[in-house]
């Protein structure tokens, strides 16, 4: 009696090629899409271009609408009725602000941020707060600085007043959510700089508009973070209060807001954080503070002016966010406790003292502690640059001649369908149809506005920045991960670089490299980088430990454990790093334009400081807001997708 044969695994049964049923290797597509495009560009370059022109119709067309609404302004029932009125509104609220703040002259100010230090995190805080706002006057930027702080407060108060209850309504009702989603999506990819010209053409140059942008601006984490805090409460705590007959006013009241206070007051801290990036930029529209003295300094290439301001806006960050973060991170006593009392009672006998000393003291800070450096720092800048002089022309021209030469040259003398298909292509591969249909709609939009060859000018800096944004970034996160004291080194460093406003970033390279392009590219490298490090460390550092211990065990060295084992499980997170990476190299490569950086940034500096150019200006803000939805969408494409080493056909056959 013959034994049947044994039946074969599946394994045995397949053929002995590995791509027979799967087709072609999936490198082979890509590989042909690259070979096909340097074909067309070598056969069609500096055919089908598009060259900028001042004088383009969208340009003019937007002139003439601020032309309408300047006459119109005291006629227009839109104006008349409600533009006019929140503009009021809004000045009125900075008015009382400015007077408050002033009229407590500098001991009772100090005493106050003493004070309020201490209700929130103790008296660690209570000192970080006297020593940051005294340090405003030792500075001699008193007076600006109070300007700042109450740009800051107006637009944080109105932030919150229409954030918070939104966001609350968005944690409670998904129609809504999905509704605000895409608002905020195209909110926080917009740069600085796009807020600003319709601020100006509605509000006026002035502290209005530069409250109403700032408050725009930092009202997107506002609503998202309380969405998130009120959707994540307990459900069984909610259902609990609604079993128990409470109604859902009463469950918001008693249950979702307490649950999610530490939550809120993280959206408030971010909401202080935003808000104070953008009152510097919106000094180009004659926002009070500290931001004039900035802009000033970087028109003149003058580190000297800019440092002490740039200084003052650190401290005020840290100061502000050491404040918030702490009253976040406190957990709320027993009413009528002791320590309750004992620090309601320390943070009273503060403001009695300070009061009473600001009855003896005059009310502007003396002169005769202010320290005056301004002429050492452009000395030591000089110095710098002379000295340096051979090390910072070479790293600038090696990386010109290297990268962005032949990376702008390429993109401004291929035809627009070629640029147009690439972007089609890689869209379509790394998040689908939809994404590929908004990228090349997005990119051939700012053709619509007269602005591709300046556009293809700023993708090329964006894109020189984000690949070396990136390679920094991943070296110093995957360092941190594999390292626990490298990491304990890098992250005070990391916190105080993601706390300084954007500006501040200019004022190393505009030292070493002057106002050139580069200089731009240089600074949006060390904005960028502490989010990708961290999204990189994170990433790396979330790989399940039984993988980690299953490789080591197979004998896999280090370095394949890296790249066999971490990088490829820590896809999604290296991919939303490189989002991130875009989104804020673009931010700051638009505000390079004050220094040099040309493309877009240039046009919208341009629109503000002469009138004739307002219409390019506005285009360029809506050409850059474009540019940066056209990258999100890319690279949110890619992170969606399945990892490569998942898909059904790279499975190894046994």
């Amino acid at each position: 009696m013959t034994s049947q044969p044994a039946a074969l695994s599946p394994a045995q049964a397949a053929p002995p090629t590995s791509h027979s049923r799967a087709g072609a290797p999936p490198w082979l597509a890509p590989l042909v899409g690259v070979a096909a495009t340097v074909v067309a560009y070598l056969l069609f370059r500096g055919t089908a271009l598009l060259p900028h022109d001042d004088d383009a119709a969208p340009f003019r067309f937007v002139n003439d609408v601020r032309d309408w609404v300047d006459a119109n302004r005291n006629e227009s029932p839109l104006f008349l009725f409600l533009v006019n009125y929140v503009r009021l509104f809004v000045g009125g609220l900075y008015d009382g602000l400015h007077l408050v703040l002033h009229g407590l002259g500098w001991v009772g100010l100090i005493g106050v941020a003493g004070a309020l230090g201490r209700l929130a995190g103790g008296g660690r805080i209570a000192l970080v707060a006297v020593l940051g706002f005294g340090s405003f006057g030792v500075l001699g930027l008193w007076e600006a600085s109070v300007d700042t702080l109450a740009l800051v407060l107006a637009a944080v108060l109105l932030s919150l007043l229409v954030g918070l209850p939104l966001g609350v309504w968005a944690g409670r009702s998904i129609r809504l959510r999905r509704l605000l989603t895409p608002v905020l999506d195209v909110m926080q990819i917009m740069p600085t700089f796009a807020y600003l010209a319709p601020m100006v053409l509605f509000f006026q140059i002035g502290y209005a508009s530069a409250t109403v942008a700032t408050m725009i601006y930092s009202i997107p984490p506002a609503i998202r973070i309380t969405a998130l805090a009120i959707e994540h409460v307990s459900p069984t705590a909610v259902e609990a209060s609604t079993a128990l007959g409470a109604t859902r006013w009463q469950t918001l009241r008693k249950v979702h807001i307490p649950m999610a206070r530490a939550t809120i007051a993280l959206a408030i801290n971010q909401t202080v954080m935003m808000a104070l990036s953008m009152v510097v930029i919106a000094a180009l529209i004659a926002a009070p503070g500290l931001g004039s003295d900035i802009i000033r300094g970087l028109s003149r290439a003058n580190v000297g002016v800019m440092l002490p301001a740039g200084i003052a806006i650190v401290v005020m960050a840290v100061v502000l966010d050491r404040i918030t973060m702490a009253a976040a991170a406190r957990e709320p006593a027993p009413p009528g406790a002791l320590s309750s009392r004992l620090r309601l009672a320390v943070a009273a006998a503060i403001l009695l003292a300070t009061g009473l000393m600001a009855l003896l003291l005059p009310a502007e800070f003396p002169q005769s502690w202010v320290i005056r450096f301004a002429g050492p720092v452009n000395e030591a800048v000089n110095w710098a640059k002379f000295s340096w002089y051979g090390v910072t022309e070479a790293v600038k021209n090696a990386s010109t001649e290297a990268l962005l030469n032949p990376l702008q040259t390429v993109l401004t003398t291929a035809p627009w369908w070629l640029v147009a298909a690439v972007v089609l292509a890689i869209a379509w591969r790394t998040g689908g149809p939809r994404s590929a249909v908004t990228a090349v709609t997005c990119l051939l939009a700012t053709a619509l506005l007269g602005l591709w060859q300046h556009t293809m000018e700023t993708l090329t800096t964006v894109l020189a920045g984000v690949v070396l944004a990136l390679i920094v970034g991943l070296l110093l996160g995957i360092a941190a991960a594999r390292s626990p004291r490298f990491a304990a080194v890098q992250r005070p460093l990391l916190d105080a670089a993601q706390t300084m406003p954007a500006f501040v970033y200019l004022l190393p390279a505009l030292a070493l490299f002057g106002a050139t392009r580069f200089t731009a590219i240089f600074a949006s490298v060390i904005y960028a980088v502490p989010p990708v490090v961290r999204l990189v460390e994170d990433g790396i550092r979330n790989v399940p430990p039984a993988v980690v211990e299953a490789a080591r065990s197979s004998g896999s060295t280090e370095r394949q454990l890296l790249w066999k084992v971490q990088l490829p499980m820590a896809r999604r997170a290296i991919l939303l790093a490189a989002n991130q990476g875009i989104v804020m190299t673009l931010a700051m490569v638009v505000v390079g334009g004050l220094v040099g950086a040309g493309g877009l940034g240039y046009d919208v500096v341009s629109g503000f400081s002469q009138r004739t150019d307002f219409g390019m200006g506005f285009a360029a803000g809506v050409a850059t807001v474009l540019l940066g939805v056209m990258l999100d969408r890319i690279t949110q494409g890619a992170d969606g997708r399945p990892s490569p080493r998942k898909s059904p056909r790279k499975k190894r056959i046994a």
